[in-house]
């Protein structure tokens, strides 16, 4: 790493810790020539990700829309903004681990049910309702009678 200071390429790593839930590495460096010190951040560079819409529609995807959606489904009941949180990572690390580039929102929509479901029963319902678009009380009986046989 050059000094920004001097531009010489002889730093050393004097502190180094992760950062921003383990996805990036900080670094305290010092130049050994002029004694300079200054802070270097490592990243992967991450492939941006489309969502492809029932519509047809394309959009970047973005993790906090999958928070909020959780978020609402988990209105009142006994399920932390950690655990919403930790759920939307790993929808995440789950559509990049797929490998696409684009990814159908309805293949993201089914990550989340998935795991809503063994967080709560309760509020995965209220998801699933929403998400799968129940038309009438006979589709929600259907779902709890499904939920009830797991």
């Amino acid at each position: 790493m050059r000094c920004p200071a001097c531009g010489r390429p002889d730093t050393r790593v004097l502190d180094t810790r992760p950062v921003q839930d383990r996805r990036v590495i900080k670094r305290r460096r010092e130049c050994e020539a002029c004694g300079d010190r200054f802070t270097t951040y490592e990243r992967l560079e991450e492939s941006p990700l489309v969502v492809l819409k029932s519509d047809g529609r394309r959009e970047a995807f973005d993790r906090r829309k999958i928070v909020s959606g959780v978020l609402r489904a988990c209105e009142k009941r006994p399920v932390s903004v950690e655990q919403i949180e930790n759920l939307a990572a790993e929808v995440e690390r789950e559509v990049r681990r797929l490998g696409y580039d684009e990814i159908p929102s309805k293949v993201i929509g089914e990550l989340v049910v998935e795991r809503l479901r063994k967080l709560d029963e309760v509020a995965y319902v209220r998801f699933a309702s929403v998400y799968r678009r129940f038309a009438d009380l006979e589709e929600f009986k259907r779902e709890v009678e499904r939920l009830r046989k797991l």
